[in-house]
């Protein structure tokens, strides 16, 4: 009688290795190994990545930012390539504030798996690449894209510093290859706002507008993703119960910011997945406020350490917790938070006085999950959200591009207006559609 064959640690690592794979192909990514286009050039990318950050590594954190930081350039001879990087230390410090270290950044850029090759429905010329953990996006940036954000990069910082909680796609590093005889790319590093994405169902990419937004979802039996747009989005609502008010208002900031920068075009990345029964039930627990509430007020220094978590103990039981965030909360003469009983649901009666001091410095509760600052728990859904696509600027082109298209799609919304008009009909599109 044949003996059983008895699987190897080996074997089933590679069974593990193909499965995993397999599931990749079906996300709509691709390795870029050795046979892949991309390749040579992802080698030294990570080649050049790796050098980079060690410098940050080896240099002492700035606890000020001067001009000079804002201005730096550093340039880096490798075998068959030159890296320079940009701005470093004022990545270095935005990395900080999402409490990214420089070896957690490292390991994720430099790691010895293969990068990912990002295939979706995009009309963007820009060649997108993801870590292999799919915890950082590479997209590769035009001169004038670059020259854009190094001019306001510092309006950027002081934005993010003053709402650590911005719904801004979040810039984590700045770089230029030069391959020589073969190839010239800036790119710049993101943290991806659909991480971790294992269980997300469904993305959209929304503009507030109608023209050219709609994508058939039907992939064909390709290896895709399919980014929805707008009116694929109708009859649906990003349901966030409490956390609307503030979802609503920070888009309404951050729009703002966009608007002043005179920068149109730009999306909400949106993504959801069913809440589970036990993430549910644990919004509700005090261990789940507790962890919320200090993972809320580490992400920057610059929290006044003297703002009270919980109120006076007075015989009362923490409150039901809110999903990811607060809504919006104004300032009241009350101090702390408002206890209430956390063995029942949140209720839509509650003051929106609760958590003043969070609406004092522009924050909300975070989401004791990964990529806290781009999750939103709603009532039923995880919802991942982010604001990107910030470098189109209203020029002369866009504004004859605004013309033509008034005269081809009279009394429509196509997406190339001013960015006054752009923004208001952004958030309205955000109020109108959010429950």
């Amino acid at each position: 009688m044949p003996q059983k064959k008895t699987g190897t640690p080996g074997g089933a690592s590679r069974r593990r290795w193909w499965r995993l794979r397999q599931r990749w192909r079906m996300l709509g990514v691709f390795e870029i190994n050795a046979e892949h286009e991309f390749y040579h050039l992802t080698a030294k990318i990570k080649e050049g990545m790796r050098a980079s950050i060690q410098v940050t590594v080896d240099t002492p954190d700035q606890d000020t930012l001067t001009a000079e930081h804002f201005k730096a350039e550093e340039s880096q001879t490798h075998e068959g390539c030159v890296m320079q990087t940009f701005a470093a230390p004022v990545f270095a410090k935005l990395r900080n504030s999402l409490a990214i270290t420089e070896e957690e950044y490292m390991n994720s850029l430099c790691s010895d798996g293969y990068y990912l090759q990002f295939v979706s429905n995009s009309k963007s010329k820009a060649d997108f690449f993801i870590t292999n953990d799919k915890r950082f996006f590479i997209k590769t940036q035009s001169r004038r894209e670059v020259k854009f954000l190094l001019s306001n990069l510092q309006g950027y910082v002081d934005h993010l510093e003053k709402y650590p909680h911005s719904l801004l796609v979040r810039f984590l590093g700045l770089h230029r290859i030069v391959i020589p005889n073969e190839t010239k790319k800036y790119f710049i590093v993101m943290q991806s706002v659909f991480y971790p994405d294992e269980r997300i169902n469904i993305r959209y990419d929304i503009k507030g507008c109608e023209v050219g937004r709609w994508t058939n979802p039907d992939t064909g039996g390709k290896q895709i993703i399919k980014i929805l747009k707008d009116n694929n989005f109708k009859g649906q609502y990003i349901e966030l119960g409490q956390e609307k008010t503030w979802f609503t208002h920070q888009v309404k900031i951050d729009t703002a910011f966009l608007r002043d920068l005179n920068v149109l075009d730009y999306s909400l990345l949106l993504g959801h997945q069913p809440l589970h029964k036990d993430e549910l039930a644990g919004k509700h627990s005090l261990a789940d406020l507790v962890l919320r509430t200090t993972k809320s007020l580490d992400d920057s220094a610059s929290y006044p350490p003297s703002v009270p978590l919980l109120g006076e103990p007075s015989g009362e039981q923490v409150p039901a917790s809110r999903g990811s965030g607060s809504g919006p909360l104004q300032p009241t003469d009350d101090k702390g938070i408002e206890l209430q009983d956390m063995s029942s649901p949140a209720k839509e009666s509650r003051s929106d006085s609760e958590l003043q001091e969070f609406n004092k410095h522009h924050r909300r509760l975070l989401p004791n999950f990964k990529n806290a600052i781009h999750v939103v728990d709603g009532t039923e859904r995880r919802y991942f959200v982010g604001i990107i696509d910030i470098f189109t600027v209203y020029s002369l082109k866009k504004r004859l591009e605004n013309f033509w298209k008034s005269i081809c799609y009279p009394g429509r919304q196509f997406s190339t207006v001013s960015p006054t008009k752009y923004s208001h009909r952004f958030c309205q599109w955000i109020q109108d559609n959010s429950q």
